[in-house]
């Protein structure tokens, strides 16, 4: 069950709070609608001929709204990868009404990490089943008409067909530039068979499979709706965050957190986290791993010579090569410096949201050295050089830049992020530090327990954790 923290920082002062999410996924203390990667028990409230009439039914969709914070026309709401998410009270925590998206537009799903506009339009990715799975981008306006509302007057500015019918991309979030959507459709595979049958009884997570094809790049014209004709590919790869995209010299420039293969969600199998010594090294190794950029251009004339380099941005070792059916493949250019190969894996992007669809200099990031988050890395993207902050035994949640109001630097603010630990004889905490020099500025201790958490949120009146 989701658990929601918040922490209130007013008058050199921090307060700690934490509410578990009331959903419909528990009836009599068991887990009634199935979760990723857990199956649900039947229903204890009905009898052996209703049990048995269920499996023949669409599985219901869970309302454990667990991944993220997200805001639509100034409310907060709290977001998973199904149909629903909840709206919450920020002050205390409670949730004041479920959102379905359908009621709204025609989705099954929708991603759990929205991007906004300056001005509040809020926009995402959902899909929808049928004979023909599709993909619809979804634009929700950024102000109400009346103060009842929630997502009102959503509506999906595009649909795109999947490449495989049955088989769609499984998708966590998607990137947008201030005129386009990114779409990645990768090869990590929905088996939509296996997902909506419920006499297979199978887990979420077990529909899901790494078909190692080729990615595919679409972009969609925000302000048109209109689908770009030319398709941009690349070997294949799994990617869950975006850290920034821009536009630049008629060019769409993206940057990745992703891994090369896409069974990467095999490893926190639960037979894998329990072994030790050389047995976890070799799973963690088993993962490889990648900061790519991909330069995708957006005007490609019918004239261009096949085998050509399409890429307009001289400054950058990223290719799109013409050919002739345009399907154009693309090889990205490599973010990673030795020094932070280093430091394994990263995860958990996050800029100063003032950089967003604009060129950036700064990247804040989890770092993995195992299978667990055990650091904080603040990157510079033009020079590769970087800083890290590491405490032996503690594992920091994503970093959530706050900057300096009225500040003209890019990293002049703090970073706050939730720090955990296992070891009961220490504190958990929230960290801040000083984003320029990516040093510790202070620590609120916390003398509770919590779990390891997704995404956090900030706005003016304190931090909010999944």
């Amino acid at each position: 069950m989701a658990l929601l923290h918040q922490f209130s920082m007013e008058k050199h002062t921090v307060t700690y709070r934490s509410m578990l999410l009331q959903s419909d996924r528990i009836v009599h203390n068991q887990i009634v609608v199935s979760e990723f990667g857990t199956l649900a028990f039947p229903d204890p409230c009905k009898n052996i001929f209703e049990c048995f009439m269920s499996k023949f039914e669409m599985p219901a969709m869970t309302d454990n709204t667990n991944v993220n914070y997200v805001q639509c026309k100034g409310d907060y709401y709290i977001s998973t990868e199904t149909n629903f998410m909840n709206k919450v009270d920020t002050e205390t925590l409670e949730k004041t009404e479920k959102v379905e998206w359908n009621r709204f537009i025609a989705v099954n799903g929708a991603t759990a990490c929205l991007h906004y506009d300056p001005d509040g339009t809020a926009y995402n990715m959902g899909n929808l089943r049928g004979t023909c799975f599709c993909y619809n981008v979804i634009w929700v306006p950024p102000e109400k008409v009346d103060l009842g509302e929630t997502i009102h007057g959503a509506q999906a500015i595009r649909s795109i067909a999947s490449a495989e019918k049955m088989k769609p991309s499984n998708n966590h979030s998607f990137g947008m530039t201030r005129n386009y959507i990114i779409f990645i459709e990768q090869p990590l595979k929905m088996n939509m068979w296996k997902i909506t049958s419920k006499i297979q009884e199978k887990a979420f997570s077990d529909g899901v499979s790494w078909e190692p094809y080729n990615t595919w790049f679409r972009l969609v014209n925000k302000p048109t709706g209109a689908l770009l004709s030319g398709m941009h590919c690349s070997k294949p790869f799994v990617t869950f965050h975006q850290i920034n995209a821009f536009e630049d010299q008629g060019c769409v420039v993206i940057d990745l957190c992703c891994q090369d293969n896409g069974r990467s969600l095999e490893v926190y199998h639960l037979q894998n986290l329990r072994k030790a010594g050389e047995g976890l090294d070799q799973v963690y190794n088993s993962v490889a791993r990648s900061f790519p950029k991909f330069v995708l251009p957006l005007n490609v004339s019918l004239n261009a010579p096949e085998g050509e380099n399409l890429s307009l941005l001289p400054h950058s070792l990223a290719s799109v090569v013409k050919q002739a059916d345009r399907k154009d493949p693309c090889s990205h250019e490599n973010l990673h410096c030795e020094d932070l190969e280093e430091e394994g894996s990263i995860e958990f992007p996050q800029i100063s949201y003032g950089q967003f669809s604009q060129k950036y200099h700064f990247l804040y990031v989890c770092g993995f050295l195992h299978l667990v988050v055990d650091s904080l890395i603040k990157f510079d993207v033009v020079n590769k050089t970087l800083k890290v902050w590491r405490e032996d035994g503690f594992c920091p949640s994503e970093p959530v830049f706050v900057p300096v109001p009225g500040a003209i630097e890019e990293d002049v603010g703090v970073i706050l992020s939730v720090v955990i630990t296992p070891n009961q004889d220490e504190t958990n905490f929230l960290l801040v530090m000083d984003a320029k020099n990516f040093e510790e500025l202070g620590r609120a201790e916390v003398p509770v327990q919590m779990p390891y958490g997704f995404h956090l949120m900030r706005q003016p009146q304190g931090l909010k954790r999944l």
